[in-house]
């Protein structure tokens, strides 16, 4: 099946722009006729290690100036050098272009209001609910629910049951540290093992529930804690995908010095370093516990916009529309929550 274009919205500008998916024919042949004539041929495709060889093919090319790869992508991409904490120079290999750091701290300014909830990434944003009755509701498209955060986490799964949900796409050009997006304590991390499928817009559909497949890292925070963002419990997911190899987790306080594995017991501050995609394309997912987030209405407004050529709105059959953002913007904050939620909390804890 031809995909049709697949458009989002500019943040910034409020501008509908086009974007051509990296690989997008191959994707969309591999996820329509091979995953179905060829089912053991798709799975070999979508391994770990079919996914790493696919990354470095891409990102460390052999046959090429790994220089010259480098300088073509960063024009290809319009990457801003003058965001860049490493000069030019320096980001000589396709690899190293992938896993930059930037002066996130001068070129991605964020709120100081202690209760805005910020991106936890560059890239393109969908808000939806878990809640049949909400109009934001999107049903097993995505995600099931219940592999999502592992079948054996009743804990969890009961805290987020109806709550709302961010997906965050990151495309290869972006920048890819992913950075907390409240304040709080760690209450658990663990991984799910799993595949490396694509975040095509059209393969996701196709796929279904491909976020809830695939290879991830949960992070559970507790952000009703003192100096903590107040909107409840949060899980940050983040989701390898095609020619990923796997997230290092690399928490910072300070720009990106003394990194350090994410543990349980930590107190993590908004906006700061936490980990890092190495490389391809990958997704985030942030669940918040129902009644506990309030969207930013640029981004409810432009999620159900009519006349923009999303590819999934062409195949949920009703307007679904990302919108493109950066690290640490403002997203929503917390909401009042209702007087029962401090002992269901507390309990949950």
């Amino acid at each position: 099946m031809r995909m049709p274009t697949h458009q989002y919205i500019d943040r910034r500008t409020g501008r509908i722009c086009s974007e051509r998916p990296m690989g997008d024919r191959i994707v969309n042949f591999l996820y329509s006729e091979v995953w179905e004539n060829a089912p053991l041929v798709f799975r070999a495709l979508t391994s770990a290690r079919s996914s790493s060889v696919l990354g470095y093919l891409n990102f460390e090319p052999l046959l090429s100036s790994k220089l010259g790869c480098a300088r073509r992508l960063m024009r290809q991409w319009g990457v801003d050098v003058t965001h860049c904490l490493d000069e030019p120079e320096r980001l000589d290999t396709p690899g190293k272009l992938f896993t930059r750091k930037i002066r996130y701290w001068e070129c991605r300014p964020m709120s100081k209001d202690p209760h805005v909830v910020v991106s936890p990434a560059d890239s393109r944003v969908l808000i939806g609910s878990l809640e049949k009755t909400s109009a934001l509701y999107v049903k097993g498209k995505f995600f099931d629910y219940l592999d999502l955060l592992g079948s054996d986490k009743d804990r969890w799964l009961e805290a987020f049951a109806g709550g709302d949900f961010a997906i965050f796409r990151l495309t290869p050009d972006k920048y890819h540290y992913n950075h907390t997006p409240v304040t709080g304590r760690v209450e658990d991390v663990y991984e799910l093992d799993g595949n490396h499928h694509s975040c095509n817009p059209g393969s996701i559909v196709n796929m279904v529930t491909p976020y809830s497949k695939n290879k991830r890292a949960i992070t559970l925070f507790d952000t009703q804690v003192a100096g903590g963002s107040g909107v409840g419990l949060v899980a940050m997911i983040e989701v390898v995908a095609l020619m990923v190899g796997k997230i290092r987790q690399c928490y910072s306080r300070y720009k990106y010095e003394n990194p350090v594995p994410v543990r349980p017991g930590m107190f993590l501050e908004k906006g700061r370093p936490k980990s890092l995609f190495l490389p391809g394309s990958s997704t985030v997912i942030l669940l918040f516990q129902p009644d506990r987030i309030q969207w930013d209405r640029d981004l409810l407004k432009y999620r159900s916009l009519t006349g923009v050529s999303s590819r999934f709105t062409h195949l949920l059959g009703a307007p679904m529309v990302e919108t493109e953002l950066t690290v640490r913007s403002q997203i929503g904050r917390a909401a009042v929550a209702p007087a029962a939620t401090a002992e269901t909390y507390g309990e949950l804890l």
